[in-house]
C-alpha cells in the first residue's frame, strides 16, 4: 500500500524524500509490480489446485458409478 501511494504522489508533496527521489520512486515501483505478480502466482496456484482436486473428485465419482453398475 506504501509503495502504491508513494509511486502516484508527486515528489513535491513527500517533504521526507532525499534528493534522488526518482530511485525512490523507483524503488516504490518495483515493490508494488513485485506485490501484483506474488498475488497473481498465489491466485493461479489456487486455482489450479482447485481444478486438480475438483478433477480428482470427479474420477472418484465415476469409479464409485462403475462399480455399483457393472
Amino acid at each position: 500500500m506504501v509503495s502504491c501511494g508513494m509511486t502516484f504522489v508527486p515528489s513535491t508533496f513527500q517533504p521526507g524524500l532525499p534528493a534522488n527521489g526518482s530511485l525512490w520512486k523507483t524503488l516504490s515501483m518495483l515493490l508494488l509490480l513485485l506485490g501484483l505478480v506474488s498475488m497473481l502466482i498465489g491466485s493461479m496456484s489456487h486455482l489450479f489446485e482447485q481444478v486438480d482436486r475438483r478433477t480428482e473428485e470427479r474420477r472418484r465419482m465415476e469409479r464409485q458409478r462403475r462399480k455399483k453398475n457393472p
